[in-house]
């Protein structure tokens, strides 16, 4: 399915992403181990979708996502895609025996194991490496990846480290990926970054992002990029299953019953919970895409058709009487 209404939206430099990015956890093996061409029809139906965003890690697979995205997106051109990757987690021989695998989810061999790095020479040695799993000549968008207990390096070495790095045209923007507000809040207050990954903080469900970061975000023309958007499960389908999950953990009681009154309100305007998760975080000014994770082709489809569907203005003035969602 060809798709050429996925729109763009600026940063403050020249980076220009699409409003629907592919998050490629799930190529690292998250989960459950696919083929590298079942990874490469996935990033293909991306594409052919109109999606030019592209998020990956050293993390996910241990190296695995970052080079099959790169294989895969070495015959398009450089121009028309950005990429990001993240920083703060190297990966360094690990001395496992033979056939141990990695013990955080992704299905891969454990060779080599993630070693916390937030100095200036850390970074700078993540940025290098991710290059040469990738194949490319520079990165669009460098993320700090969960600084949350390394906050002093954080705002000392790393990012002072990326926007340097960004000076030499190794990077062209920098920011922090993380599943809280308050510290990339404090992040845009203190330093010259470009935007902020905000995982499941500014969703359909909860808005806590809308006390410091958006506001601060907005004013300082720092972009939000929004993942996580569906909280990990919960907002995923048309109603969210008693087993449902919620911040990578059983949902509690309460958030599976505010997904069921989001999901209500849904259902009075012939919408579905998943295409209201996907379209709520665009309503904000500050927010410039929102990344979804695929696995499959299937998926992608799903993701862009939810993305396009129409959602009348009445539906977000009802959620707002309602006090499920918060006045932007």
């Amino acid at each position: 399915m060809q798709v050429t209404s996925v729109r763009r939206r600026m940063l403050r430099t020249t980076v220009s992403l699409t409003e629907l990015g592919m998050g490629a956890a799930q190529l690292g093996n998250l989960g459950r181990a696919i083929t590298d061409e079942e990874a490469a029809a996935t990033i293909d139906a991306a594409w052919d979708a109109g999606i030019r965003y592209f998020d990956t890690a050293p993390h996910y697979g241990l190296g695995l996502s970052e080079r099959r995205l790169g294989h895969a997106l070495s015959t398009r051109p450089r121009d028309e895609f950005v990429l990001s990757t993240k920083v703060g987690r190297l990966l360094v021989p690990s001395g496992n025996p033979e056939g141990a695998m990695d013990d955080q989810n992704f299905v891969v061999p454990a060779t080599v194991r993630r070693q916390w790095d937030f100095r200036r020479d850390g970074i700078r040695r993540s940025v290098f490496e991710s290059l040469d799993r990738l194949g490319l000549d520079r990165i669009d968008i460098a993320y700090l990846h969960d600084p949350d207990e390394h906050g002093e390096a954080a705002h000392a070495e790393a990012i002072p480290a990326l926007i340097e790095l960004r000076d030499e045209g190794v990077v062209r923007a920098v920011g922090a990926g993380m599943n809280q507000s308050a510290m990339p809040a404090e992040f845009v207050r203190r330093h010259d970054i470009d935007v902020i990954m905000l995982a499941g903080r500014y969703t359909l469900l909860e808005q806590g992002a809308l006390d410091e970061l958006l506001p601060l975000a907005e004013e300082r023309g720092v972009g939000i990029v929004a993942a996580a958007v569906y909280n990990s499960g919960l907002l995923a389908t048309a109603r969210p299953a008693a087993n449902s999950s919620y911040d990578y953990a059983q949902a509690p009681s309460e958030a599976i019953a505010r997904a069921n009154r989001l999901a209500d309100v849904c259902e009075e305007f012939g919408i579905t919970l998943p295409e209201a998760a996907i379209a709520f975080p665009h309503r904000h000014p500050a927010v410039v895409s929102v990344v979804v994770g695929t696995r499959t082709a299937e998926q992608v489809a799903e993701t862009v058709r939810r993305y396009t569907a129409r959602i009348p203005e009445e539906f977000w003035t009802a959620l707002v009487e309602r006090g499920l969602v918060r006045s932007v």
